[in-house]
């Protein structure tokens, strides 16, 4: 049998990040991936500034900044008027534009220079927790045991449905259509239109492509390049020559949250625990939050400098933020798919509101950059720090000079103990 400290089931960014902070505390860490080869479609397109905060705490920041694209204007529910990015408490106030399989490149080359066994192929079947240890068996007929096993395997999750863990939520009652194609006239950054037809947004990508992507009530099936260039010439009025699709797909809005994220040995990060609609473009993200505040605890358990209830703050922590962004991409998608003279009109009022009101600009600014998160409801403990310097390069906790706290001893994800 193979016998390890922990088992990461996905291979996908969420899975890397976590296999690269336990190596970072040496703690014996095996991925399983039931995929051959990387996607090559990049799902997710965005690191927001939280995201960006803690890469840069574990010194990875330079590769997203030096190939991403800062971005410091984006939308909330696709309304006309843009939230003010710029205005963030952060060093990093924007959003930047970078695809998920580059994060998910970068990260699997972190995870491997610190020690990560990352095995391809490799489909789990069987989950048996024991007590004392989880008992993994594959489509092949491996075996593995383990101290700890995580699902980091999407929505679907089969470390989830195998460990009995619920998956409450909402069924799809809205789809949307993704087309990324080549455009012999392609639109000016930043384009997107909503109106009585449907919802459009451009977003470039690496390689000469765009992502055409919304909704379209007329539209029930996975489009085809034909149906593809159809709605968007009938919600934007424009033809934008599109050809050579590289990938076209169509998704809807179910919206889930996992009832535990903790069950014995098995943990869940990513949207192994959480599903939604991409507005706002915060899931990758959330999932990216998940593994900081696991990957330190998970390590401090193992190597016994905390007992095994540290992991059910884990749950605590994190849950309520999944349910936070459930409801605000439930909202953004009610204003996505405001079609109707009533929808069109609750679209003009808040997009005014938007433009009228800078506090709720940066209100809803910092809730899709995650620094609204925090733990607990007794400050400073759990208060958010920006930026770190070098103090938590090691993923271990550190005494940090935190504006307006003074000195103060900050965890390893980043918030104040």
């Amino acid at each position: 049998m193979n016998e390890t400290e922990v088992i990461i089931v996905g291979a996908g960014p969420v899975g890397l990040f976590l296999a690269a902070e336990l190596r970072l505390a040496g703690v014996q860490t095996v991925v399983l991936e039931q995929r051959a080869d990387p996607s090559p479609h990049p799902k997710a397109l965005g690191l927001h500034a939280r995201t960006l905060e803690q890469l840069a705490m574990r010194g990875l920041i330079d590769p997203f900044l030096a190939h991403g694209v800062p971005v410091s204007q984006w939308h909330f529910g696709f309304l006309p008027q843009r939230l003010d990015l710029s205005r963030l408490d952060s060093p990093y106030p924007f959003m930047l534009a970078f695809p998920q399989h580059r994060t998910e490149a970068v990260l699997q080359e972190v995870a491997l220079a610190r020690g990560a066994d990352i095995r391809r192929g490799h489909r789990v079947t069987e989950v048996a927790d024991t007590g004392d240890q989880v008992q993994v068996t594959t489509a092949a007929g491996e075996h593995f045991v383990t101290n700890w096993l995580v699902g980091t395997d999407g929505a679907g999750s089969t470390v989830r449905k195998l460990a009995g863990i619920g998956f409450p939520g909402t069924d799809a009652d809205t789809y949307a259509y993704l087309g990324d194609v080549r455009s012999t006239t392609p639109p000016p950054p930043g384009f997107g239109v909503q109106n009585e037809r449907g919802a459009l947004i451009v977003a470039p990508l690496p390689g000469g492509l765009f992502r055409f992507t919304g909704t379209d009530p007329l539209a029930t099936e996975t489009p085809t390049l034909e149906s593809l260039e159809e709605t968007v010439f009938r919600i934007s009025g424009q033809r934008f020559g599109l050809h050579d699709p590289a990938w076209l797909s169509r998704f809807g809005n179910a919206t889930r949250v996992a009832s535990e994220y903790r069950r014995g040995r098995v943990l869940l990060a990513g949207d192994a625990a959480h599903m939604h609609f991409p507005a706002g473009g915060v899931g990758l993200n959330l999932g990216l939050q998940d593994a900081m505040n696991l990957g330190w605890k998970l390590a401090d358990v193992i190597q016994q400098r905390a007992g095994a209830d540290l992991l059910d703050t884990y749950h605590a922590e994190r849950r309520p933020w999944a349910l936070d962004v459930a409801e605000h991409t439930l909202a953004q998608t009610a204003l996505i798919t405001a079609t109707t003279p009533t929808g069109q009109a609750l679209r003009t009022v808040l997009s005014d509101a938007l433009a009228t009101v800078p506090e709720l600009s940066l209100l809803w600014a910092r809730r899709l950059a995650g620094l609204d998160v925090h733990y607990g409801d007794q400050p400073p403990a759990g208060t958010r720090v920006a930026a770190t310097g070098d103090a938590l390069l090691d993923g271990r906790p550190a005494r940090i000079d935190v504006p307006g706290l003074g000195e103060a001893a900050v965890r390893p994800d980043g918030y104040v103990q």
